[in-house]
């Protein structure tokens, strides 16, 4: 007796448990689970990808604020200290600790951005439009990869743990870019929250092959 061959191409991997699910169609506003972890694999939403894109670039502009406009004032004595992003990314510029100022850069900004940029890349054609951009696979594949260096909200909260140790000693007043930076953390997450990751996939790989 011949072996029927497996369609792989219905088949999707839990991306917690590994265990296989044929791929369905999931009605809007309904989710599909694991039916061995109950990770939620599909959360289909109207409008999904005009909200992710929306969001994503909000994120942009806030990073943008945020690196520009002034972040900190501190006062003591008499001396005023005005502080951005940009001063915390070269206050360890000197020596040894140059390869600390790359790393700050890159995880509170640089990757941060390059994700938002390759969100925007690999959704915003299919939001207006059927036919995804080319290489919006890889851009998506690439924006997933960056996720856990993107340390925009590590960031805040140490500066959130600096405040209320140096508050003691000096006056401290939050500039623009604080609460940019805070809005931005805000909104990248409800981003990620709002975006079905394999609902994606699926709706990339189902436009490319059209």
């Amino acid at each position: 007796m011949q072996d029927t061959p497996l369609d792989t191409d219905s088949l999707i991997a839990c991306p917690v448990c590994d265990a296989l699910h044929h791929v369905t169609d999931v009605p809007d506003n309904t989710r599909a689970r694991c039916h061995r972890c109950h990770e939620v694999l599909f959360a289909p939403k109207p409008d999904a990808m005009t909200r992710v894109v929306m969001l994503a670039w909000t994120a942009l502009i806030l990073m943008i604020t945020a690196v520009f406009f002034p972040f900190l004032d501190l006062s003591a004595g008499g001396f005023e200290q005005h502080s951005s992003i940009m001063d915390a990314i070269t206050a360890f510029s000197d020596g040894l600790l140059l390869p600390l100022s790359f790393a700050v850069a890159a995880l509170i900004v640089v990757l941060p951005a390059l994700r938002l940029i390759a969100i925007l890349y690999a959704v915003g054609p299919m939001m207006i439009g059927y036919v995804p951009a080319r290489h919006a696979t890889a851009a998506f594949r690439f924006a997933q990869m960056l996720r856990p260096w993107s340390m925009a909200e590590i960031f805040i909260v140490g500066v959130a743990v600096a405040l209320v140790k140096v508050g003691g000693l000096a006056t401290v007043a939050v500039g623009p870019a604080f609460w940019a930076f805070v809005a931005l953390v805000v909104v990248t997450t409800l981003n990620d929250t709002v975006m079905c990751r394999l609902t994606i996939w699926k709706t990339l790989e189902d436009r490319t092959r059209s």
